[in-house]
């Protein structure tokens, strides 16, 4: 008897989303995680000490811990900007001071887990010193990740300058996955770039595991803008190179008007799911309602009722239970 193997790959928020419902699920979850931030208190602790930015880890590490509110509250706690420490996050600060102590920002995860009492393995996308590139549709080229997203540029595709790699132990849990699921979160710049490793790209692509995308609810300004579900997938496949994507969870619930016309002031729409295109293309698509509107108006995702749909998109459930 085992817990079946979930890989959640992604990076931003969207990410921490996902693994807070799953976390509560009978499952072994790693997660994969971006480190291509490039701007704040990440691009800047990334640059300085060379390690993997931060920001991110750090945001994964508390969606999977489970610890008082006070310490989360503590371990997010971002100083004044005009202070000596420069407006850092405590979080991305100890992750920092524990890469340093051990030498590996690996093993500092692994020691962090331990004192966070998280449950699951989090794993950078790459231990390399990498720099995300965007091409855009005009012909022009944009370097750093926080750089990229401008509001009516289209983006043609990310890439790094060389060869980027995954680590082995990364290589090892796409193996070992029972189902590898793609976050919710900013296309080009948070998912994405975890496709963009040679070796990630032959892990996955001899992977028999289900592949799940969860799509974004509202296009994203700068980034996917009158985006459908099917222009999502497609530009996913084309940065890996063949069909990838098994299936695809979409919001189904309507969203207000009033809310609708509060982002489209910014250019933002909600993402359409073009169910024709999306069959020719062999794509299964999960249709439930996943969002609710908080008290700021804004289209956010439930944990919980997402991570319920990913669990029951594990194929032979009751064998991973059996005596």
């Amino acid at each position: 008897m085992r817990n079946p193997k979930v890989v959640v790959i992604g990076g931003g928020s969207g990410l921490s989303v996902v693994l807070r419902g799953l976390k509560h699920f009978p499952i072994d979850i790693t997660a994969i995680v971006s480190v291509a931030d490039s701007g704040g208190s990440s691009g800047i602790l990334k640059k300085e000490f060379n390690i993997p930015a931060p920001g991110d880890l750090r945001n994964v590490m508390i969606a999977l811990s489970n610890v008082e509110p006070l310490i989360e509250e503590v371990f997010q706690y971002r100083f004044k900007e005009n202070s000596s420490i420069g407006a850092h996050p405590l979080g991305n600060l100890l992750i920092t001071a524990m890469t340093e102590i051990t030498g590996d920002v690996q093993i500092a995860l692994r020691k962090l887990r331990k004192l966070f009492n998280i449950k699951g393995k989090i794993l950078p996308a790459t231990l390399q010193k990498i720099e995300l590139i965007a091409e855009k549709e005009s012909g022009g080229f944009v370097f750093g990740e926080s750089d990229i997203p401008v509001l009516g540029e289209r983006i043609k595709r990310v890439f790094y300058d060389g060869e980027v790699n995954s680590p082995k132990e990364n290589i090892k849990a796409i193996e070992e996955a029972d189902l590898i699921v793609f976050s919710i979160g900013s296309l080009y710049t948070s998912i994405i770039p975890n496709l963009l490793l040679g070796n990630m790209q032959e892990a996955l692509k001899s992977s028999k595991a289900r592949k799940i995308y969860i799509c974004n609810a509202m296009c994203q300004m700068g980034e996917t803008e009158n985006y459908s579900v099917a222009d999502h997938i497609e530009s996913i496949n084309r940065h890996v190179g063949y069909d990838m994507i098994d299936r695809v969870i979409v919001n189904s619930v309507g969203i207000e008007k009033e809310i609708i016309d509060r982002y489209e002031a910014d250019g933002r729409v909600p993402v359409k799911i073009d169910l024709d295109r999306l069959k020719k293309m062999r794509v299964k698509v999960i249709q439930e309602p996943l969002v609710k509107i908080d008290s700021e108006k804004r289209v956010r995702h439930l944990s919980y009722k997402l991570a319920a749909v990913i669990y029951s998109q594990i194929d032979n459930l009751e064998e991973f239970y059996e005596e």
